[in-house]
């Protein structure tokens, strides 16, 4: 079987970030978890997978089938948990085929009309990955076909949104936002693998990534690189991330001479980091550096900085993917001195886990916004943030 390029091996193919030798305690990994955590963390997954095999509905989604990112994420964080031949993925696969479009897009027209149309953009950037993650040598036709998607819903206007990406380009409007670009960036990068498999003189298919470095910028709390008015140099924002080049989702500061700023939030400047390694930008770059400098200034397992438990599961996964690509295990924070923060966040998730009846476990965010009280976007949010935690 073809083997294909799935995020833990493109993220370990990235360069590490220097860092200080760490001696590691008695009783600990090469990753830094201690083997008896590994062993509860291992526990707590297969109670959550269990709780996700459980719950896919008889055509092979799981929650709304609108949406078939909603299954692509429990596919995904199913095949890194150890179960890609379980019968339940094929059925999955099955169901995210059945939603490819005449184009090559993964999306359904959803039974209720929204601003964002069918969230094509979000919808085949999640299910382009989670079909490459499987791993199967007949999806690779669908793969390349879901790249030139995501390619084409660049956005090329004369506006902020230039080089970025927005939930659906159907909806003819100048929009763009970091989570939707973050998503898209990412699922081309680890999916590029197949364009080495395109037929002989079919031109390989990327997106702009000089375009997509211009948009990275203009969501970034950095003057230096950022053209909009808003950003600022506040320690307090400084680095950090919002939503769109013109909007945050925590809100705006006014300062002393009246200018308004946009404020950071965790998530975003998560997503912010690693949109820009994506788009080749060095790991030593003062852009990310300044990004991995705010998420240091404000690390915390008990909010989504910025926005309280709003977003908090996007927030975790997203962090787990950063810090991993940064290649740095302990975190030398300020206030609390130094972290190992694949232990932070094991624990953290195992003690957040609920459980049911029958032994199986799963999350879910009390504060719904952004889908969240869907447990099954949770639980697939959680399980991929645990094997990124533990390394596996």
């Amino acid at each position: 079987m073809l083997k294909y390029l799935v995020m833990s091996a493109a993220l370990a193919a990235l360069p590490v970030l220097a860092q200080e030798p760490v001696e590691l305690r008695s009783g600990q990994t090469a990753a830094g978890v201690s083997e008896s955590l590994r062993r509860e963390a291992h526990a707590a997954r297969d109670r959550a997978a269990a709780w996700l095999l459980a719950r896919q509905a008889p055509e092979g989604h799981w929650s709304n089938a609108d949406f078939p990112a909603l299954t692509a994420l429990p596919v995904w964080a199913l095949v890194r948990s150890g179960y890609a031949n379980d019968p339940a993925v094929a059925r999955a696969v099955d169901y995210i085929l059945s939603c490819v479009n005449e184009n090559g897009a993964i999306c359904r027209e959803p039974s209720v009309q929204r601003r964002g149309g069918g969230l094509c953009n979000y919808n085949t950037a999640l299910a382009m990955v989670a079909l490459h993650a499987v791993g199967r040598e007949d999806l690779i036709p669908v793969i390349q076909r879901a790249r030139q998607v995501i390619a084409g819903t660049q956005h090329f206007g004369d506006d902020i949104y230039y080089g970025g990406m927005g939930y659906d380009a159907a909806t003819d409007r100048a929009y763009a936002d970091l989570s939707n670009s973050y998503l898209a960036f990412e699922a081309m990068r680890l999916t590029e693998s197949v364009e080495d498999l395109r037929r002989q003189g079919d031109g390989r298919v990327d997106l702009d990534w000089a375009a997509a470095r211009r948009f990275i910028e203009r969501v970034q709390n950095r003057p230096e690189s950022n053209d909009q008015p808003w950003a600022t140099d506040d320690p307090a924002e400084y680095g950090g991330f919002a939503y769109k080049p013109d909007s945050s989702m925590a809100g705006s500061v006014t300062n002393a001479d009246g200018r308004v700023h946009l404020r950071s939030y965790g998530s975003m400047t998560y997503a912010g980091l690693l949109s820009f390694i994506y788009a080749d930008v060095d790991k030593q770059d003062p852009r990310v550096q300044s990004a991995f400098d705010w998420s240091l200034r404000h690390f915390t397992l008990d909010e989504n900085p910025g926005m309280d438990q709003q977003g908090l599961y996007y927030y975790f996964h997203t962090l787990a993917k950063a810090l991993s690509v940064m290649g740095q295990d302990v975190l030398v924070l300020d206030r609390a001195g130094p972290i190992n923060w694949r232990e932070a966040l094991i624990k953290k998730l195992l003690s957040i886990q609920r459980f049911e009846a029958d032994g199986t476990g799963y999350w879910k965010n009390d504060e719904g916004r952004w889908w969240e009280a869907d447990p099954v976007l949770v639980t697939a949010y959680s399980l991929l943030a645990l094997n990124l935690a533990l390394g596996d």
